[in-house]
């Protein structure tokens, strides 16, 4: 990557909601000297929220505004060229996504986004993985509540197991919030979506190299009374257990055989059920392009919940983890998911990419790949909690 370049970072769609909250994060938290801006295809509305945060650092009221569109792959190409990171929240990702990854694998500039979709990761690694290998860009997707509380989390759990025998991982989530219109816009695509993704899955296979000598895997589990802890567990059809696995085939901490499972913990039977057909329900309708668009329109993109309805939402994922006759219980917490922490674990990557000593890595990479250790003291640092909660023997 070329060092010389205007910019440490550019946070790509800082006029909608949750930009807009990781452009206050970042003028809050960004360290002195660090050369950022903000980009998007309204001029004005770039304008708009340079003015906001100039009330955080007066220092920014010179933010620089870069104007770039996805359907103008030249203003792209141009911001790319003068940075080194990019983040971006514009979704979703499967539509207007791909013209900035290629932009930046082409210019050898670090990625990063907060997408949950399957097919947009899987695509992007095969259209454009080898590129970035090429030019040195790390291509680091999902660097938000999908999926850094759940890749890291697992990487915060096996090092407390040891690494030379089979691994087991069950993560359980929890969570009290407002889900955020990208996700909800994502995650109805992406319903709307299963046959390109499973084709995007298996484009990917067929490319992608598997770990020699150790076998790495994610199954999807069974709706089941949970042995660990006093919950229901109920599979997550998320990208989290994807991220996992390919940060453990990236790395010989996670062992000669390593399986990871992701749950939502639910504590009475009754919501399980009814969670259970409602999905089934709305994955049947959101195929149908009449109620796609009503189901799109109940949530407009660049809405969010106020700041003292953010305050109440929360997290916890809690791991259980398995090697030999060790047993470990960890949990990672932290605050409104959608939201804050989203846009908080997104700020602290790309501070960590543009200025963090770092393993050399390249191509599209996990968060865990990619930073490790050092976005685990960032987020730690910045409020998110890591902790060990029980460890001792495996019962027999």
């Amino acid at each position: 990557m070329t060092a010389e370049r205007a910019y440490d970072i550019v946070l790509f769609g800082a006029t909608g909601f949750t930009g807009g909250l990781t452009a206050d994060y970042l003028a809050r938290h960004a360290p002195p000297g660090l050369h950022w801006a903000i980009a998007g295809r309204n001029p004005d509305k770039l304008a708009t929220v340079r003015d906001r945060l100039a009330a955080i650092d007066p220092a920014l009221a010179e933010l620089p505004l870069l104007t770039a569109d996805v359907t103008d792959p030249a203003s792209l190409r141009a911001v790319a060229d003068a940075t080194r990171v990019v983040a971006s929240t514009v979704g979703p990702y499967i539509r207007h996504g791909e013209p900035l990854v290629a932009a930046c694998a082409a210019a050898g500039t670090d990625y990063l986004d907060i997408t949950g979709e399957p097919e947009f990761v899987d695509l992007m690694y095969v259209r454009h993985h080898a590129e970035a290998v090429r030019t040195g860009a790390r291509l680091v997707h999902a660097c938000g509540f999908d999926s850094i509380p759940h890749d890291l989390g697992v990487w915060f759990t096996i090092k407390h197991l040891p690494a030379d025998v089979p691994i087991t991982v069950d993560g359980y989530v929890r969570a009290g919030g407002r889900v955020s219109a990208g996700t909800y816009h994502s995650a109805l695509t992406a319903f709307s979506r299963t046959a390109e993704t499973a084709r995007a899955a298996r484009e990917r296979r067929a490319v992608e190299p598997r770990p020699t000598g150790r076998q790495v895997r994610a199954v999807p589990g069974k709706v089941a009374r949970s042995r660990d802890l006093p919950v229901w567990a109920v599979p997550l059809p998320t990208i989290d257990p994807q991220v996992v696995r390919r940060s453990a085939a990236a790395r010989p901490e996670y062992g000669p055989d390593f399986r990871y499972r992701h749950f939502a913990a639910v504590r009475r039977l009754p919501t399980v059920l009814v969670a259970g057909a409602g999905l089934g329900a709305l994955t049947a309708l959101v195929k149908l392009p009449p109620t796609r668009r009503w189901l799109l329109g109940r949530l407009a993109s660049g809405q969010g919940p106020s700041p003292e309805q953010r305050a109440k939402s929360w997290f916890r994922v809690r791991f259980v983890g398995r090697a030999g006759d060790r047993r470990v219980v960890t949990e990672v917490a932290g605050g409104d998911p959608g939201y804050d922490e989203t846009a908080k674990m997104l700020a602290e990557s790309a501070l960590c990419l543009a200025l963090d000593d770092l393993p050399s890595t390249a191509g599209q990479v996990t968060p865990v790949t990619a930073m490790g250790d050092a976005l685990l003291h960032r987020l730690t640092t910045a409020g998110l909690t890591f902790g060990v909660l029980d460890e001792g023997r495996a019962p027999s």
